[in-house]
């Protein structure tokens, strides 16, 4: 079974000049945990994450050891997520980010994605993003093709 045979196709995508506002509201609003970002070619150029926004967040560590954990106002600290929503995309993505082939076998995918502890992945053909592919898409179709019998196992002799 084949990494396009369990990917969702019609993947969300967004350019590196859309605004965090707009991605921070797409996650909140549809449980995206994270997005590829793309060119105007569809080039995977990127991948924005709930962690990637959060990050800016958190106190720096030369504060927390120049002044101490006890001196950070982390009240304050989270008031500054309105200044992360004013920047871009391009601005906390992280970039050249890992992708799968739509060729290559379900469970090598699977193997990439556990071990850079990945829960999604974007699937890309030659740079272009074709799709995504979570962990839940790779166990679905496991389930499915094993319960329906269609999955085409090597027999031992």
């Amino acid at each position: 079974m084949k990494v396009k045979d369990a990917m969702t196709a019609a993947a969300r995508a967004v350019k590196p000049d859309t605004k965090v506002m707009e991605v921070a509201s797409q996650m909140c609003l549809y449980r995206y945990h994270g997005l590829p970002v793309v060119d105007d070619e569809g080039m995977l150029v990127g991948v924005i994450a709930e962690k990637d926004v959060l990050h800016s967040l958190f106190p720096k560590i030369e504060d927390m050891i120049a002044h101490g954990m006890a001196t950070v106002d982390l009240d304050q600290e989270m008031a500054r997520y309105s200044d992360v929503l004013e920047q871009t995309v391009a601005e906390l993505m992280t970039p050249n980010p890992v992708a799968v082939d739509p060729e290559m076998h379900l469970l090598r995918a699977a193997t990439v994605m556990v071990r850079h502890n990945f829960r999604r992945i974007p699937v890309a053909e030659e740079g272009k993003l074709v799709g995504m592919l979570t962990l839940g898409d790779v166990h679905k179709a496991i389930f499915h093709a094993n319960v329906t019998g269609t999955l085409k196992a090597r027999q031992s002799r």
